[in-house]
């Protein structure tokens, strides 16, 4: 028998929550007029100002935009698809790196900020899917990725000191076609990749780095990326705003 349990967050919380779940499934379609501050009040049995706190808050999340004189409308895209796979190979040679390319392709500009690399310590999960013992330290590069210039993805890349070891890889600058390209070309191409995602709050400095609204929770992308001969060579952590992106996995159907 099914615990009872109530809903204990403000109204305007709830009510946001209920038109947002509206929005991503695409009930209410991009570009399409919000029901009235009125016909709201009078659907949720509460006063102007819970509707207007609970509006704010999907404008907050850019699912919303208010348009002086015509009303509220959802805005013209709402949750952005990304497919991992696309940025997993190896760019082909003088290609930029994929995560440019793959933008590109959706008609945006795609750029990265580096925001730090050095050897550190990783964290456990980390150190426990590179096979390193505690306590033994990794190349960690630290990146900020951006789309049309607004915050989209922050990235820890950590690298085996073995392979990473007087490589670009540890060098504060841009890597020409990305990771997968230096990888391959350092004898160690990426061929399976294990992906773990799961929500959770952000933290402060993903709340500032990203840009997240009040509330906004975070997809988190646990990666790890293997030989031939499942030799780990690149295990990442990404973050992204989770109700502005989708991941989109295609897994073949096998016997």
């Amino acid at each position: 028998m099914a615990r009872p349990h109530e809903d204990t967050r403000p109204s305007h919380k709830q009510i946001a929550a209920e038109l947002r779940a509206l929005i991503l499934s695409g009930d209410m379609a991009p570009g399409s007029k919000v029901p009235s501050v009125r016909d709201l009040i009078t659907k949720y049995g509460v006063v102007n100002q819970t509707i207007q706190r609970a509006l704010k808050l999907l404008k907050d999340e850019q699912l919303l935009i208010g348009k002086a004189g015509a009303g509220v409308f959802v805005c013209g895209t709402t949750q952005q698809v990304i497919d991992p796979a696309s940025y997993m190979p190896p760019s082909p040679e003088g290609a930029p790196y994929s995560w440019i390319a793959e933008a590109a392709k959706r008609n945006q500009q795609g750029s990265t900020q580096l925001l730090e690399v050095l050897e550190a310590e990783p964290p456990a999960q980390v150190a426990e899917a590179l096979g390193i013992a505690q306590g033994d330290t990794a190349v960690m590069r630290y990146r900020l990725m951006l789309l049309d210039g607004e915050p989209a993805e922050l990235v820890h890349s950590y690298y085996p000191l073995e392979i990473a070891r007087g490589t670009a890889l540890t060098h504060k600058r841009r890597i020409k076609g990305g990771s997968p390209t230096l990888l391959a070309g350092l004898g160690f191409p990426p061929r399976h990749v294990d992906d773990r995602v799961s929500t959770r709050i952000p933290t402060s400095e993903e709340v500032r780095l990203l840009e997240l609204p009040e509330d906004a929770p975070v997809l988190r992308t646990f990666r790890i990326v293997t030989t031939d001969e499942h030799q780990p060579i690149e295990v990442s952590v990404m973050i992204k705003a989770g109700h502005l992106y989708e991941l989109q996995y295609r897994v073949p159907c096998q016997p």
